[in-house]
């Protein structure tokens, strides 16, 4: 039996760890949250930071793993990295995964390449002149992290008075204390992912999505197929395959996103090196396309061969459980729920704990996702059962 190694230990991180079970290889995680939901799953645990290299490198030498993967968060690319070199394994190349971490020396790479149409980024750390970078700016413009996933810190800053203030809150949620600044793109927001297997690469789909309004832009869903015209689909997977190549991405799972314009220019606006967070591994992809994008993410890892044939493929949407401040009242009947209305619903939900307003995918409570042979049913279903959920735990009847 084949040993795995799953960086991270997560709600989002248990569907890989169940998946990776249920395909018969022995199970290993690591996480620094000692009561991480993955760890009752995993066949062997222990409790170490995801960014701690050299730890979590110690714990799978001893445990003597066949490979190593992470997923939905990008803290533990790195890790994954570095464990696959030092031991030899299958994985991602560690200067290409420091790379990908940085997003304006990506932003940079597909600038020079002219990969898509957006244009080129300032870098920003603590020492830097903002009075000097405005002059060179046209606002409004996009401030993020340089690192980090889930949206965090990021936010449109329309005018130069509000830049230091968006500056600090981006640095505040960088590891390495530093932000991108630009152009505000106006569009609507998609992803992409993909998978390199043996350096071939394989985009398995472009997926719509929803987002929040200013300033946040954290993820509320996705959809498969998309609304896009077909030329305009096609030069999207044409941009998602040629950054992958221009980047030097040749093992693992890429997941990105993009801002499309009504014109149909293309925006790549972040890279992760890992499988899309948000249902994308579990559901979104494998509905979406028919293709077991997680069962393939995890032989590639050990060296197993991988079947990318598509097979019986829906519309699927899925909606994230995103609320305002509040306290839950009452549980629904989730059971009763999904029966009614073919749906599936995955949530830590607990009576008597307190939600907080929804500005990044850490304040989600779950996801709803729907099937049909129609994205406009899928999409109704999703939103339905999303409102159906609010409505009941925040009640005090």
């Amino acid at each position: 039996m084949k040993k795995i190694l799953i960086i991270g230990a997560g709600f989002l991180q248990s569907f890989v760890i169940r998946k990776a079970k249920a395909l018969g290889y022995e199970t290993l995680t690591v996480d620094g949250d000692p009561h991480a939901v993955g760890f009752a799953l995993a066949d062997k645990h222990e409790v170490i930071s995801i960014v701690d290299e050299e730890a979590c490198l110690a714990y799978a030498r001893k445990e003597r793993v066949d490979g190593v993967l992470t997923a939905a968060t990008d803290y533990g690319v790195l890790t994954a990295a570095y464990i696959a070199r030092e031991m030899h394994l299958g994985g991602l190349d560690y200067e290409v995964a420091r790379l990908i971490k940085n997003k304006y020396k990506v932003r940079k790479r597909l600038f020079e390449a002219r990969v898509d149409d957006t244009e080129q980024a300032f870098e920003i750390n603590e020492n830097t002149d903002l009075d000097a970078v405005c002059k060179a700016l046209s606002f409004p413009v996009m401030v993020k992290p340089c690192d980090g996933s889930g949206s965090r810190g990021a936010s449109r800053v329309d005018e130069a008075s509000q830049l230091a203030a968006a500056c600090k809150n981006a640095m505040a949620a960088s590891i390495t204390r530093r932000a991108e600044i630009e152009t505000f793109i106006v569009g609507r927001e998609y992803g992409a992912e993909s998978l390199v297997v043996n350096g071939e690469i394989h985009v398995l789909g472009i997926m719509r999505k929803w987002m929040t309004a200013p300033p946040y832009y954290a993820e509320l869903g996705h959809a498969m197929p998309t609304d896009l015209p077909a030329e305009v689909e096609n030069r999207a997977r044409q941009c998602v395959a040629n950054a992958i190549k221009v980047l030097g991405i040749d093992f693992g799972s890429v997941n990105m996103d993009m801002l499309i314009t009504a014109e149909g220019k293309i925006h790549i606006i972040d890279i992760g090196a890992r499988m899309g967070g948000n249902m994308i591994g579990p559901c979104v992809i494998p509905y979406g396309t028919g293709v077991d994008y997680m069962a393939n993410m995890i032989r590639h890892a050990v060296g197993d061969a991988v079947d990318l044939t598509p097979c019986r493929p829906c519309a699927v949407a899925t909606r994230l459980l995103a609320f305002g401040d509040g306290v839950v009242r009452r549980l629904p009947d989730f059971e009763r729920i999904e029966k009614e209305y073919e749906v599936e619903i995955y949530h830590h939900l607990a009576l008597g704990q307190t939600v907080r307003a929804y500005h990044t995918n850490l304040d989600g409570c779950g996801y709803v996702v729907a099937r049909a042979q129609d994205m406009e049913t899928a999409i109704y279903k999703a939103e339905t059962v999303l409102r159906l959920i609010q409505k009941t735990i925040f009640t005090t009847d």
